[in-house]
């Protein structure tokens, strides 16, 4: 469900973002910018001629695509349904007011003549959930295991997100494009909410290096890899506490090396070294993580709990 909530919100402010960037003169063409769009949600839609109004209705409206809004709140929905025991009743009924938006404006024309007011709309009610969440839902183990799907999720998606970005940032064409690519380094800090942060920590400077090192390595932004990483940390310890009777030996070793990894990197080493390859191991650490915990707390043979 967490998971889920996090990803639709993701898909919504990254759309709103290049629509706003399309307003501005940019080094990216409109079906360049749709394409890119798609690298970096790490979606797998094909197409030879992408057009901007089908692309955006087929990333927010299309029920059978997962990288798509109505999928992924239809999703933790159902996800929400089968705990329905386990969350508050300000917790369903803010999920349903959430399905139920979104089920209205994929039916009727709001997409078509106001987008932007729709995905603000969406951000602020995924938000919302979260707020209601933490002000009404016990901070036991359940509780735990919604910071846990929210932050590898978020980790993930900042990580294909930084990756589709700097490999993109290879092709800009040179210095006569620098304001243009200004831009798009903008709008990747505004994709990640962190335009303000950033500035607060470099100034305005905008550098692509200092780019990466605060979206990889800030300990303090919410939407920092090692921040996300911290947080799935702490909600595994909260978890294990909890439910000491499972076996989360694997789970805490494969968090812990990449957090090692967060932690002590510097950003030129990890320059040095590649920053695709880098990003691409951490992508694959949040999914060896995932499975981890899919298979020790929710498919777990039934032999094995009684047992313990």
């Amino acid at each position: 469900m967490s998971r889920y909530l996090e990803r639709a919100e993701h898909i919504a402010r990254l759309i709103d973002v290049q629509l706003n960037l399309m307003l501005d003169q940019s080094v990216l063409t409109s079906e360049q910018r749709w394409r890119h769009l798609l690298r970096c949600l790490g979606a797998k839609q094909k197409a030879n001629k992408l057009e901007e109004l089908d692309i955006s209705r087929a990333l927010t409206f299309e029920g059978s695509s997962d990288t798509s809004i109505v999928n992924c709140v239809n999703e933790a929905r159902e996800n929400a349904r089968q705990v329905r025991e386990q969350i508050s009743s300000e917790m369903w009924e803010q999920i349903n007011r959430l399905f139920h938006e979104v089920k209205r404006a994929g039916s009727q024309r709001d997409w078509d003549t106001q987008p932007l007011e729709f995905l603000q709309t969406l951000r602020e009610q995924t938000h919302l959930f979260q707020g209601i969440s933490d002000s009404t839902m016990s901070h036991g183990e359940g509780w735990h295991f919604i910071q846990l799907g929210r932050f590898i999720e978020r980790a993930n998606n900042t990580a294909i997100l930084l990756d589709a970005h700097f490999a993109e940032a290879a092709r800009y064409p040179p210095l006569e494009s620098a304001a243009e690519a200004h831009l798009e380094w903008i709008g990747l800090l505004k994709s990640c909410t962190a335009f303000e942060a950033y500035c607060k920590v470099y100034t305005a400077d905008i550098q692509s290096i200092r780019i990466a090192e605060f979206l990889l390595l800030d300990a303090e932004f919410p939407h920092s890899i090692r921040f996300s990483i911290d947080m799935v940390n702490d909600g595994l310890n909260a978890i294990a506490h909890v439910s000491p009777a499972r076996n989360p030996e694997r789970i805490h070793r494969l968090t812990g090396r990449l957090r090692s990894s967060l932690r002590f990197s510097q950003i030129d080493e990890i320059l040095t070294g590649g920053l695709h390859p880098y990003l691409e191991s951490i992508e694959k650490q949040c999914n060896h993580i995932h499975s981890a915990i899919h298979q020790i707390y929710i498919n777990y043979p039934v032999q094995s709990a009684l047992e313990a």
